[in-house]
């Protein structure tokens, strides 16, 4: 097998048929053997009726993971990297924004020697505020950490198998997949894609989720924000010192001077410290709760059937 086509499914009953045969067209002229692996990730639509029916159209290129509940995008890849046969594994999200057709470009990159490319899109067809958010958190990695990403948001992504090794090769509950292969590649890739806007259905990424993402890409990959905070409460002390002093001073020496004026300067500061601790402890939580995840050593999903796998699954 030369080529495994990755597509984690949640919902997306009316993309799917476009999908797949846009899919087919583009990886049967590609004249390279190909599967595609769906994972359905806790559907409760028709999708995983419908990736069935695509299995027995094509035996043997499609396959299908089924979950029996809903464990998150990054684990369905996984999922599905564990059973992958191709030595180039191809991610690729169901909503058709980013076009099977660009799969092509992935492919061509592989072969000029990249074991890792990632597609950043031409022009996101999403909305200002998601756009805007993007741009700060890719800010903020590119200054956290050592991954240079132009979109780390983008799932078209295409791996070669020493790099899918890597990653099936640790132990973190909170995945930030293409994070880790850009970590494990000798000479990755950036290539430009398109992107179109969603056809059918709505994002499953919600605001709450994507902040939950980018929580884990930061908190996996540097201490930095530990290391800010630590540095931070240093200046602070350093401040509160000086600020007591200060006040000390006022009252012993200087006669007749009121100090009831600066009750609520010094209750606006108490404040701001304490505000300024608290996120230090959920900051301290979130690196805990990773811990926390791997010391319970529980599945990272529960498979309800699989279809077009050998006996085992695999």
């Amino acid at each position: 097998m030369d080529v495994s086509v990755v597509i984690p499914v949640y919902n997306e009953e009316e993309n799917l048929q476009s999908l797949f045969e846009r899919l087919c067209r583009t990886m049967d002229s590609i004249g390279k053997p190909w599967e595609v692996i769906f994972v359905n990730d806790g559907s409760k639509d028709r999708s995983g009726e419908i990736l069935r029916r695509f299995c027995k159209e094509r035996p043997g290129t499609v396959k299908l993971i089924d979950f029996n509940g809903n464990y998150g995008q990054h684990t369905a890849i996984i999922a599905a990297f564990e059973r992958a046969a191709g030595e180039v594994v191809v991610t690729l999200d169901a909503d058709l924004q980013n076009p099977p057709e660009e799969i092509v470009k992935l492919l061509e990159k592989i072969d000029e020697g990249c074991d890792s490319v990632g597609g950043y899109r031409k022009q996101r067809e999403d909305t200002a505020l998601r756009r805007y958010c993007s741009k700060i958190v890719n800010i903020a990695r590119d200054k956290m950490t050592n991954i240079r990403m132009k979109d780390q948001g983008c799932m078209l992504r295409a791996y070669k198998r020493n790099v899918i090794k890597a990653i099936l090769g640790t132990n973190e509950r909170s995945l930030f997949i293409p994070a880790l292969a850009y970590t494990f590649s000798s000479n990755p890739a950036e290539i430009e894609v398109e992107h179109a806007a969603r056809a059918a259905g709505e994002s499953k990424y919600s605001m709450y989720r994507l902040i939950r993402l980018n929580f884990d890409l930061i908190t996996g990959f540097t201490l930095m924000p530990l290391q800010l905070f630590t540095l931070f409460g240093f200046l602070s002390s350093l401040g509160s010192f000086a600020l007591v002093a200060i006040l000390l001073f006022r009252r012993f020496f200087i006669i007749g001077e009121g100090e009831a004026e600066g009750v609520f300067t010094l209750f606006a500061i108490l404040f701001f410290l304490i505000s300024v601790a608290i996120v230090g402890i959920g900051l301290i939580g979130e690196y805990i709760g990773r811990i926390y995840q791997v010391v319970q050593s529980r599945p990272k999903y529960v498979l309800k059937e699989t279809v077009g796998f050998g006996e085992d699954g695999k």
